[in-house]
């Protein structure tokens, strides 16, 4: 029977859920709003929550208790400094869930876990709606029209200005020292030759036999 038996395993050996508790701690604190699973989240709040109560203390003990699970030194200074003061008349409740739907790929719930009253440094939707605002209106801004000759018409420009792309017209190579075709010598005009002489020996030939 499971008596006195409390927590959830999540997936974890004890020295793992362990550590990861206290990295989700340090994130908390450090971020005051971080984005995980509803079990790890529900894992975290009491875990977190001791640590915001330890902070009230304020003695030297208090610090090196805390920074057995939060090994970061500017963390502990933010818990010790800043959350110990936001929540010195809070008896306890120093965080709440926020439920945001299952993910996508495995289905697992997701949520949001963060301090009440926080204040994180930016959220990450409003930069993202900010960004797209300001990528807007320079998309939308219009280009300055280019000024041109009072009283030419719209096409003038146009005709005036050459395209950058077209290219000149190219210019007829000139065949330095070449023959025209007719009087190029080769082997053709050598066996025209051969041949006519061939021809002419033969009709001299039939002349003095007749």
């Amino acid at each position: 029977m499971k008596h006195r038996v409390v927590g959830r395993k999540l997936g974890r050996t004890s020295e793992h859920r362990l550590a990861l508790l206290r990295n989700l701690s340090t994130a908390l604190i450090e971020k005051e709003r971080i984005k995980t699973t509803l079990a790890k989240a529900k894992e975290l709040r009491p875990f977190a929550e001791k640590l915001v109560t330890l902070s009230k203390k304020e003695t030297l003990h208090a610090r090196r208790r805390a920074l057995r699970h939060i090994r970061d030194r500017r963390a502990v200074a933010k818990l010790f400094e800043t959350l110990s003061a936001r929540y010195a008349q809070r008896p306890g409740g120093y965080t709440r869930i926020i439920k945001i739907g299952p993910r996508r790929g495995d289905n697992a719930e997701l949520a949001y876990i963060e301090f009440v009253d926080a204040q994180p440094a930016v959220a990450p939707a409003a930069a993202e709606g900010e960004a797209a605002e300001a990528k807007g209106e320079t998309r939308g801004q219009a280009k300055p029209e280019r000024k041109r000759a009072a009283g030419a018409p719209k096409g003038a420009a146009k005709e005036a200005s050459p395209k950058s792309g077209a290219k000149p017209a190219r210019r007829p190579k000139e065949r330095g020292g070449a023959e025209p075709k007719t009087a190029a010598k080769g082997p053709a005009s050598e066996t025209a030759k051969r041949k006519a002489t061939r021809k002419d020996a033969s009709s001299s030939s039939g002349k003095k036999k007749g």
